[in-house]
């Protein structure tokens, strides 16, 4: 009877341990928004469930008050029993009485611990990871009881906890952090995508988003050598006219180059002006004067300034003064939603697949190059894929020219990297203005196969 009881107090104690273990993982697996939701349309276990959950800390400590006692209760019930089980079956092997108890207890204690170990820790643990909800929901209940009933020895023991990390000068939180940073939502993002929880084109969106702060005036302009702009000296005619050359509507004012900016027009301000007069009414009597903001402002800040004036267009200034470029309303949209296109644009996309390799624009940013891509640009002073040719190539080059890049990849060995083709296909000026890439491979890979 002795022998009958000592195993069914193993059996329930493990069951304790594993009472304790669900309950710690299944609390701090869940988010305090969907605690909150359950418990506003759950029943009376989703309220425990977020009683406890609001004193995480605490419940924390008592779920390891409590496993500690069961587990200590069942190495001292259990190694006993099961050596004593095991004493007739070792004397069926012939074991020699001076080895019987030392090799019995030895055993006793590896098949208690391996049991209260897989059905105490594992099993439960792997079960709240999967299943945080409906595991905490049975966990909860009798773990906050069994918190409540020994709360002067877990407030001991946590207390002396908060103290020493109080004295390494970190502030304990009763609660887990429930925000997340936008690192952390655009991570979460991007493995929803790949696993298909989130459909492309709406993961793609939320990642743009939550990345548009990020960005600087800099990297969300349109650089100074795309500008169109015109002379103070031209007039109403001469906006038309560069509207329908360009299709372009709104065009920088200048009294020499873009550095020296008096205003900026509207294509629809020339409505304003009557027809005979448009060929001898200068631009400058129409100019509106044009915002400025610092090419290192972040995205947040440059969409308010822009929503702040008529013409949703501010001029980005470098750290010398200097024009670097211009950002409109249709720049922000863009870094958002993706590339809008009407009439009026070139028809030619910026990252075009062919073969093995990408056509690809020399204005494209590297990050756009990275995500739109397989090939990852290696670290340098450049914003663009152009500006990275132009630093291995170290000069201006010539259509048809070549250049070999190493790909940076955190994946693949370092003494083995993946190698690349850039050819400049076409110039604008000093501008790389189209290129392409193709993959050649890794060359440890090559070499292996050529012989």
């Amino acid at each position: 009877m002795s022998l009958v009881l000592s195993l069914i107090a193993f059996l329930l104690l493990t069951a304790g341990t594993a009472l304790f273990v669900a309950a710690e993982f299944s609390l701090t697996a869940l988010e305090r928004s969907t605690v909150e939701s359950n418990a506003k349309s759950g029943g009376w276990r989703d309220g425990y469930v977020q009683k406890a959950h609001r004193s995480l800390s605490f419940q924390l400590s008592g779920a390891q008050l409590g496993i500690s006692i069961t587990t200590l209760a069942t190495g001292y019930l259990a190694e006993p029993v099961v050596a004593t089980l095991l004493h007739a079956p070792l004397k069926l092997l012939r074991v020699p009485e001076s080895m019987l108890d030392g090799i019995s207890l030895g055993l006793a204690l590896l098949i208690a611990t391996s049991v209260s170990m897989i059905f105490g820790e594992l099993v439960p643990k792997n079960l709240a990871v999967a299943k945080p909800s409906p595991t905490a929901r049975w966990a909860a209940p009798p773990q906050w009881w069994f918190s409540r009933f020994l709360t002067p020895a877990i407030k001991v023991t946590n207390g002396t906890a908060n103290w020493i990390l109080r004295r390494l000068g970190i502030e304990p939180a009763e609660e887990l952090r429930s925000a997340r940073s936008p690192q952390e939502l655009v991570s979460l993002v991007r493995t929803s995508k790949r696993s298909g929880s989130l459909d492309a084109s709406t993961a793609d969106l939320v990642d743009r988003s939550l990345q548009f702060g990020e960005r600087s005036a800099e990297e969300l302009m349109t650089p100074r050598s795309k500008i169109e702009s015109l002379h103070l000296d031209d007039t109403v005619a001469d906006l038309i006219g560069k509207a329908i050359d360009t299709g372009f509507s709104r065009f920088p004012i200048t009294a020499g180059d873009l550095d020296e900016t008096v205003g900026i027009v509207h294509v629809k301000q020339a409505f304003t002006v009557p027809h005979a007069e448009r060929a001898t009414t200068a631009l400058v009597t129409i100019a509106r004067p044009v915002s400025t903001v610092p090419s290192s402002l972040d995205g947040d800040a440059v969409m308010t300034q822009i929503r702040a004036n008529g013409l949703q267009t501010a001029l980005v200034v470098d750290e010398y003064g200097g024009t670097a470029g211009m950002v409109t309303v249709e720049d922000l949209i863009e870094e958002i939603v993706g590339d809008v296109r009407d009439e009026h644009d070139d028809a030619t996309l910026d990252v075009v697949e062919v073969g093995d390799g990408w056509r690809i624009s020399g204005l494209l940013r590297i990050d756009e190059v990275e995500s739109e891509t397989s090939f990852r640009p290696p670290e340098g002073d450049y914003e663009t894929i152009g500006g990275l040719i132009l630093q291995e190539l170290g000069h201006i080059p010539e259509p048809g020219e070549t250049v070999e890049l190493t790909e940076f990849d955190p994946d693949g060995p370092l003494d083995d990297p993946v190698h690349w083709q850039a050819t400049v296909i076409q110039m604008d000026g000093r501008r790389i203005d189209l290129l392409e890439l193709t993959e050649l491979g890794r060359r440890g890979s090559s070499e292996e196969e050529d012989h």
